[in-house]
Formats: C-alpha cells, sequence, structure tokens
C-alpha cells in the first residue's frame, strides 16, 4: 500500500498526512512524528494508535485527548500527565482506573461536567502570563518556563539546536556544562591507529573538546566488551565521546523541516522539451547535492 496525499518524510501506507515525519499507517493527521495507526490528531508526537486528539506526546490508545502527555488507553483527557485506563480526567497526574476527576479528586460526572466549563473559563479570564509576556490561556500546552528540563537537556536541542543565547531569548532554561575533575590519560591525537588493549579504561580526549554544541563530555573511556566489539567488527576505535557520536549520527538523516522545491528533471530525456513545473515540499534543502524530482519524473527515470 503507497501513501497518498502525504506531506513530510518517512511516511509509510498512509493518507492525508501534512508535515509530518516518521509515521506509519496514519490518517488524516498534520504535524506529527513518529507514529503508527494514528487517525484525526494534530500536534502528536511518539503515539501508538492515538485518534481525535491535539498537542499530545506519548504513549498509545487515546481518544480525545489534548493538552497531555504520556497516558494510555484512556479518553477524554485534558492537561493530564501519566494516566491509563482512565476517562473523563481533567489536570491530572498518574491516576489509574479512574473516571470524572479534576487535580485527582473524583467527583460525580454531574458535577464534573458543571465543573469543567468553569475552569475552562477562568483559564481564559485569567491566563497565565509567563516571563516573556506571552499568554496562555486554555488551549496550549504548558509554558516552556515551567518544564523541569532545560532545553539543552532534551530532544529538542538534538532536532533544533539553539544556542544558550538562543534557548534563553526564546523563554527556555539552560543548563550550564559542569566542571568535570579528571584527568585525560590520552589525548585524542594520540589514539592508535591499530588495536591496543593498553587503551581500556582510560580517559580519551573527545576530538571536540567540548568546544561544540552537542552536549559533549570532553572526554570518554572504552570499556573491554565494547573494545572487544571494534576489534570483531574491523571498526575504527572512536575520536568522538558518545554525545558527540550520538549527534554526528543525527546529521546522516534529514531535518524535521521541509523546503519549497521544484522539480529537477529535465525533461528533454522524456516525452517533450522544458524543465518539470511540478512544485511539492520536501526534506531535501535546496543547497543539498542531491537531484530532487516530482513523483512522475522519479517513476520515469527508476522504471
Amino acid at each position: 500500500m503507497y501513501s497518498t496525499k502525504v506531506e513530510g518524510d518517512h511516511i509509510v501506507q498512509s493518507k492525508n498526512a501534512i508535515h509530518c515525519f516518521d509515521i506509519k499507517e496514519c490518517k488524516d493527521v498534520k504535524y506529527c512524528k513518529q507514529m503508527i495507526g494514528a487517525r484525526d490528531v494534530e500536534d502528536i508526537n511518539y503515539c501508538e494508535f492515538p485518534e481525535l486528539c491535539y498537542e499530545y506526546i506519548g504513549f498509545w490508545k487515546v481518544n480525545q485527548t489534548k493538552f497531555s502527555n504520556t497516558c494510555g488507553e484512556s479518553n477524554n483527557l485534558t492537561y493530564s500527565d501519566f494516566c491509563s485506563n482512565s476517562s473523563n480526567l481533567f489536570a491530572c497526574i498518574g491516576l489509574r482506573n479512574k473516571q470524572y476527576c479534576i487535580l485527582n479528586y473524583q467527583y460525580t460526572k454531574e458535577e464534573y461536567e458543571e465543573l469543567v466549563p468553569k475552569i475552562i473559563k477562568h483559564m481564559n479570564d485569567m491566563p497565565y502570563i509567563d516571563a516573556k509576556g506571552r499568554v496562555y490561556k486554555y488551549g496550549e500546552f504548558f509554558p516552556p518556563e515551567l518544564s523541569p528540563f532545560c532545553y539543552n537537556e532534551t530532544i529538542a536541542q538534538e532536532y533544533f539546536p539553539l544556542t544558550k543565547e538562543q534557548a534563553l531569548s526564546q523563554g527556555y532554561q539552560w543548563k550550564d556544562k559542569v566542571e568535570r575533575n579528571y584527568q585525560i590519560d590520552i589525548k585524542n591525537e594520540e589514539i592508535p591507529d591499530k588495536f591496543d588493549e593498553s587503551i581500556i579504561g582510560k580517559v580519551i580526549e573527545c576530538v571536540h573538546r567540548g568546544e561544540c554544541n552537542e552536549q559533549c563530555t570532553e572526554a570518554f573511556k572504552i570499556i573491554e566488551p565494547e573494545y572487544q566489539f571494534y576489534q570483531r567488527m574491523n571498526l575504527p576505535l572512536p575520536r568522538l565521546c558518545p554525545n558527540c557520536r550520538h549527534y554526528q549520527r543525527l546529521k546522516q538523516r534529514n531535518p524535521l523541516k521541509l523546503w519549497h522545491r521544484t522539480c529537477m528533471c529535465d525533461k528533454t530525456t522524456h516525452d517533450h522539451t522544458g524543465t518539470c513545473p511540478i512544485e511539492f515540499e520536501t526534506s531535501y534543502a535546496p543547497e543539498r547535492p542531491e537531484i530532487i524530482y516530482c513523483e512522475s519524473c522519479y517513476n520515469k527515470e527508476v522504471y
């Protein structure tokens, strides 16, 4: 089964997917990433089988859930976190097998349905205003300044890297580098090209020396099982710390961003002259060397 009417990257067996990445068997979805089996959702990340959800992160089988995180097998949750097998929750955390709760307090169905509209009205009448003056009424996910994590502690830094100055200017927190108390045993330029067991357990300098924006640890060790793996697979010994290696792998993937491009195929090689006028969105940036085709021209070129 092919994907139809999709826009993004790494989309499998899906239909009507706009600005999505790494999804499979989804239908009528928008601004989503890492999903399977989703239906009628928007602004969702890392979830399986969600339906009718908005601004939601994590886990699986949730319906009619919004502004929430990591709930499972539940429906009609709002501003809730780590709840499961529950329904009709508002601003709850860590509940299981519950329904009609507000702030983890149990109400009757009638009380719940009467109170929730009043809370929503209060959120709109007296919204939260962050240090940047941004207004958060009902309908927005939690402000970033309330996050327990700094920007560079999250995967946001991996996919949308910022400098400390950029992060702080946008209202995010930033975790400064912690001074490390260790002695470098092997400078990076001293790492042997041939396998030498003497490096096992030694403190090795990372080639980035903490000067990159990749959460560099500045130094690392190679343990014996790791050394044996490199030797068995005939792989070179690493020059980068694990964090920097992780960021280098991420750079091999296309970014979570789309560019408006025009097909680069020269149709003189097909049935008529002139360049193809088809326009589309692609995750390949204009400055990249690849030739980007529309679907029709690609099929003619390959098949």
